[in-house]
C-alpha cells in the first residue's frame, strides 16, 4: 500500500521503500520533465534555472511550441511523455487541467520508483483525487503557483514570475518545497477542497466579475467614450482566452457557485445601501480588506492557510 507524503488528506504518497529525494542534496535532480512548456512550464524551466539547477531539463509540448522553447534556450531536449518520464527524477505538470488529468492516467507506468510528480494546474481536487487513484510508482504533489498574465504561451515565460508570489502545495516534499523556495515564491500548504474554496472567491470570481462589467460595458453604446482608468484596470482579466477558464469551471464549479452566491449577496446590500449611513461602512470594510491584500507581510514562507 502508497504510503502517505504529508498529513491530513491523501496528497501525495510513495510505493515502498524508495530514496528518500528530499533529505538528498539538489545534484540529486539531475533530469526534470516539462509537459506543457507554455507561460507556466516555461517559467519554470527558467526559474529553475536562475536558481542553480544544472541538470537536463526535458520539454513535453507541440512540435511548435518545443521548437520555440529550445530556440530560446527554456529547455534543452524534446520529448514524448513515455520517454522523458522514464529518465525524469522531476515531472512538471503544466497543462490545461483536464490534460492533466488525462496524463496521471497514463503517466505512473512509465516512471521511476519514487519519481516526483507535481502539477500547476488552477483548481486541486479533481486532480488530487486522479493521482491518488492513478499514481503509485512515483509520488504526487498537488502545486498551484498563484501567477500568471493574460497572454499565454512559452513565448511570455520570465524566470522571475512565481518571485514573491503564493505558490500552494497540497502536500508535504522537502525536495519540492526548497525548490519552490529557491525560485523565490511563497509556500502556502492547504489540501485541495480548501484550496479551490478559496481560489474560486480569489480568482474565479474576480474573473467572472471581470467578464460581466466588460460585457456591460461593451453593450452600452456610449460607455467608452468616457472609460476611465477604473472601468480599464477592472476588465483587465475579461481579456483571458475562455480555453483556460473552461477547465476550471468545469472542476470547481460547486465552490464557484457559492462565492459567486456570496458576491452577488454583498452587491445586493451595498444596493440597498447606497444612499444610507451603512455605505460609510462597507467602504471603511473595503479599505481594509484592500490594504491587507497589499500588505508586503501578509504571508510568510510556510505559512498555512
Amino acid at each position: 500500500m502508497p504510503a502517505l507524503v504529508g498529513g491530513g488528506e491523501k496528497v501525495g504518497w510513495r510505493v515502498g521503500n524508495p530514496p528518500q529525494v528530499g533529505n538528498l542534496p539538489h545534484n540529486m535532480t539531475r533530469t526534470v520533465s516539462i509537459v506543457g512548456v507554455g507561460l507556466i512550464g516555461g517559467s519554470f524551466a527558467l526559474a529553475l534555472r536562475k536558481a542553480g539547477f544544472s541538470g537536463r531539463i526535458i520539454g513535453v509540448s507541440s512540435p511548435q511550441t518545443v521548437r520555440a522553447a529550445l530556440e530560446m534556450g527554456v529547455i534543452d531536449d524534446a520529448q514524448p511523455l513515455e520517454p522523458a518520464a522514464a529518465v525524469s527524477d522531476l515531472i512538471y505538470l503544466a497543462q490545461p487541467i483536464e490534460r492533466i488529468i488525462q496524463t496521471l492516467g497514463v503517466l505512473d507506468a512509465h516512471v521511476r520508483p519514487g519519481t516526483l510528480i507535481t502539477d500547476a494546474g488552477s483548481t486541486k481536487r479533481a486532480i488530487v483525487d486522479k493521482a491518488m487513484h492513478c499514481v503509485r510508482r512515483g509520488r504526487f504533489v498537488g502545486g498551484h503557483p498563484m501567477a500568471g498574465k493574460e497572454s499565454r504561451g512559452v513565448q511570455e515565460a520570465e524566470a522571475d514570475l512565481f518571485r514573491d508570489r503564493p505558490y500552494v502545495l497540497t502536500g508535504r516534499d522537502p525536495e519540492l518545497e526548497e525548490w519552490i523556495e529557491r525560485i523565490g515564491a511563497r509556500l502556502v500548504f492547504l489540501n485541495a477542497a480548501e484550496h479551490d474554496r478559496l481560489v474560486a472567491l480569489t480568482s474565479h470570481v474576480p474573473q467572472l466579475i471581470s467578464t460581466a462589467l466588460a460585457n456591460l460595458i461593451g453593450h452600452e453604446a456610449n460607455a467608452q467614450k468616457v472609460a476611465g482608468p477604473a472601468a480599464i484596470d477592472l476588465t483587465r482579466l475579461a481579456a483571458s482566452p475562455y480555453e483556460i477558464w473552461r477547465d476550471i469551471f468545469a472542476t470547481n464549479a460547486e465552490a464557484i457557485d457559492v462565492a459567486l452566491a456570496g458576491f452577488i449577496k454583498k452587491m445586493e446590500e451595498i444596493r440597498s445601501a447606497l444612499a444610507s449611513p451603512r455605505m460609510e461602512r462597507e467602504f471603511e470594510v473595503a479599505r481594509e480588506g484592500a490594504q491587507a491584500l497589499r500588505s508586503p507581510g501578509r504571508l510568510r514562507k510556510g505559512d498555512y492557510e
